[in-house]
């Protein structure tokens, strides 16, 4: 199995194939928009708009599985992100990303990349509070909280997973030797 055997949602409930993004590097993320993480949407737009042109893509699943905070329905949370954040890549449908119903795409990534590397002291006790906030952080290997990012290189292949607090600017040098 590879990335490319999966199909997602978009935010209008049509089926997407992800095999038509075979050659491109891409970042998956869970969002939300009332999460502290979430101006991390204006650096995600600063890499899409960066690399888009060389082949690069990000998948933003909105979730609202860590503490309720992405309420709003798929329409409304992609007009708040294109409204405050000027994003250009669109939203897909509004997944679960931990738990029985957890998207299919997450089960493979999160088997693919269990688990992703923390540094400082500061973000590791952001994660261990957000993981006791968390009702659906259950199973080794499960999202901790929102804006967890898989980063995917040309062939499909997951190549590092980042914790929420890792920001996009830091993600640049990753996505440059992909690209």
């Amino acid at each position: 199995m590879s990335i490319y055997d999966y199909k997602v949602k978009t935010r209008k409930g049509e089926d997407f194939n992800l095999s038509v993004l075979n050659g491109k590097v891409i970042l998956v993320v869970n969002t939300a928009t009332g999460c502290g993480f979430t101006p991390q949407y204006k650096g995600l737009e600063a890499l899409y708009e960066k690399y888009h042109e060389k082949g690069f893509e990000i998948l933003d699943f909105p979730c609202n599985q860590f503490g309720n905070q992405a309420p709003e329905g798929d329409d409304q949370i992609h007009e708040f992100c294109t409204l405050k954040y000027k994003t250009r890549f669109d939203q897909m449908k509004k997944i679960e990303v931990n738990g029985e119903n957890e998207e299919p795409l997450y089960t493979f990534l999160k088997s693919e990349m269990p688990d992703e590397e923390v540094k400082g002291l500061k973000a590791k006790a952001l994660l261990k509070a957000a993981s006791k906030k968390s009702t659906t952080t259950k199973e080794t290997g499960d999202i901790k909280w929102n804006f967890t990012k898989f980063l995917i290189d040309r062939e499909g292949n997951v190549i590092k997973r980042y914790n929420p607090t890792v920001e996009p600017k830091k993600i640049d040098g990753d996505i440059a030797e992909l690209i």
